[in-house]
């Protein structure tokens, strides 16, 4: 099969150089002539790969929130198209090990990070070459075309120099912004109806918060209301909510065991006194001390920590797609309820630059899979412009379409799911948009990314297209933009032109990434990582002041008898490699 497809290229390539010196129509012919034959090899490759009888693929991803086989209207498109159906096999405490262990990781296999367990199998020999056979050209020549720079940095940071997968979120561009993420969703209509006080740090919004519960104590169900809800499914090297705060008010990012500055590139570590991530600590502590945390938020679950916000249990997220992509739906816009951002005045938080190598989540393909060829046709699909607008929107041509123009614009269903996750989907497809939602939890594309397909040069950010109306959804949106205008002194028509338009801090997309480090680093490492963890769950659970002293203290000598001091010196020396990074390419951007 493989000769017969080269031998086709190669014709194609001969009938280009035949013609070269017989005139422009000539030329363009064969051009088209070999374009074509380059399109029916690739779909030709694609039949052979369709397997006749139904097969299901493990999906080892350390992503998801979700576990077992995909349903609804996405698992209908890989059916349709691959005849597979995807089983999903979250990461829970042990899983990593026992997969390495079996000497199987899965079919395809996500990764949060590109550092230590990416890397480890990598050594180990536990991810498909893509480059092997031809693999890459025959069946991902999407994720070629449009990814090369990610591709590349895959190659850089593997210690056997292959190509094993690439990051999440590539863009075209390296000058452009991302959409903001940390946003300071707060219930505005319960903020408008305290009056609107000024918020100039963290102290003074937990004073808003507990206005805004005395103005609205029981939520849509009855059930008690908080400041915040929490979960701890997504905790990595520290509390995430503590650090993620971190982020949204310091404009710090995450970074080992602490907090990275892109302005200085100075790294603080976590347990230094007075650290950013101290100082949220205390913010979460002082929420709960007022009754104003959910008491359930360390053992709730993510799906815990959703229903919360979705019943209007929880008041502020620092996140929009904790906050507001789950509250604001017609029926609460509709009742003039609504999360929109206010953020403290004092507040620079973090935005991240779209980066043309991918960031550290990484597509790969399980070295021990029966199906190779038919993994990289999926991932390469899902990095067509195509496959993810599909899997960000829903079906093309059922939730989002090309129009006339070449301009992508939103199906009237599309308009009725990007407003409420929970609209039921219409046959042949079963339950809601959010049933079938892609659960695979990463993505190939970056969404503030230019499509290349699309006429119009507009961006996979429908908020971006033609056919968008900027106009506010409701009445407690439109008063929501008058006050955001008035903040900050523009017009302002959505979350990013508010948060675009204060103070905040940029972290440009770089090819940084981690160095390796020894099996007993990672140990000490792991060791201070649950240290953290267990204390800033016990402070922030604290019950007086004087309490919460004490764990810290405990915290940080117990932190610094597992090593946390060898840690930090490894995180400092990384903290230069990505400020060089950080330097390289905002010269290239210029």
């Amino acid at each position: 099969m493989k000769r017969k497809i080269v031998a086709g290229i190669l014709t194609a390539a001969m009938a280009v150089s035949m013609f070269a010196g017989c005139g422009s129509t000539t030329q363009k012919q064969a051009s088209s002539d070999a374009k074509a034959t380059s399109e029916e090899d690739s779909d030709d490759l694609l039949k052979d790969i369709i397997p006749k009888e139904t097969v299901t693929l493990d999906v080892y991803d350390q992503l998801a929130n979700y576990s077992g086989e995909q349903v609804g209207w996405f698992a209908k498109e890989l059916l349709d198209r691959f005849n597979v159906k995807i089983n999903l096999i979250p990461e829970t405490d042990g899983t990593y090990d026992t997969r390495m262990e079996s000497g199987n990781l899965g079919d395809i296999v996500i990764w949060g990070a590109d550092t230590d367990q990416y890397q480890g199998a990598v050594k180990k020999g536990m991810l498909l070459d893509w480059e092997e056979d031809d693999m890459l050209s025959d069946y991902g020549a999407d994720i070629k075309k449009y990814f090369p720079n990610a591709l590349e940095k895959n190659r850089s940071i593997n210690s056997d120099g292959k190509i094993h997968g690439f990051g999440h979120s590539v863009s075209s561009s390296s000058s452009e912004l991302q959409s903001t993420m940390y946003t300071w969703d707060l219930r505005y209509d319960l903020y408008k109806k305290i009056g609107s006080p000024k918020i100039t740090d963290l102290d003074s919004m937990v004073d808003c918060l507990a206005k805004m519960k005395e103005a609205c104590p029981k939520d849509d169900n009855g059930n008690p209301t908080y400041g915040v809800s929490l979960f701890s499914d997504w905790d990595g090297a520290m509390v995430m909510f503590v650090k993620s705060t971190a982020t949204a008010y310091f404009g710090q990012d995450e970074f080992g065991i602490g907090t990275y500055d892109p302005n200085t590139g100075k790294y603080t570590a976590c347990l230094d006194d007075n650290s950013p991530y101290l100082q949220c600590l205390k913010f979460y502590n002082k929420l709960y001390q007022k009754g104003l945390l959910d008491p359930d938020s360390q053992t709730q679950g993510y799906d815990g920590m959703a229903e919360d916000y979705q019943n209007g249990t929880a008041f502020l997220n620092v996140f929009n797609f904790l906050g507001s992509a789950l509250y604001n739906s017609d029926k609460h816009l509709s009742e003039g309820k609504g999360m929109f951002p206010v953020t403290p005045d004092d507040a620079t938080p973090l935005i991240y630059g779209q980066s043309i190598y991918g960031s550290n989540r990484i597509w790969s393909i399980g070295e021990n899979t029966e199906y190779p060829e038919l993994c990289m046709a999926i991932i390469n699909w899902l990095s067509t412009p195509e496959g993810f607008l599909t899997l960000k929107y829903g079906p093309q041509d059922v939730c989002w379409k090309y129009d006339d123009d070449g301009n992508t614009v939103l199906t009237d269903l599309g308009k009725k799911t990007v407003a409420d996750i929970k609209t039921k989907m219409p046959e042949p497809y079963t339950g809601t948009w959010d049933d079938g939602s892609f659960k695979m939890n990463n993505e190939t594309w970056a969404l503030d990314g230019i499509n290349p397909n699309d006429k119009g040069g507009h961006t996979f950010n429908y908020k971006n297209w033609v056919d968008y109306n900027d106009n506010a959804s409701s009445d407690i949106e439109a008063d929501w933009r008058s006050w955001a205008s008035d903040q900050v002194g523009v017009d302002v028509k959505g979350p990013d032109d508010y948060c675009q338009n204060r103070k905040y801090v940029l972290s440009p997309g770089t090819a940084y990434t981690q160095s390796t480090k020894t099996d007993e680093f990672q140990t000490t490492e792991n060791q201070v990582m649950t240290a953290i963890k267990d204390g800033s769950w016990k402070a922030i659970y604290a019950e007086s002041d004087a309490q919460y002293d004490k764990i810290v203290s405990q915290m940080q000598s117990d932190a610094k008898a597992y090593g946390y001091d060898t840690v930090n010196e490894f995180y400092q020396k990384e903290a230069k490699l990505r400020q060089k990074a950080e330097q390289d390419a905002l010269a290239a951007s210029k």
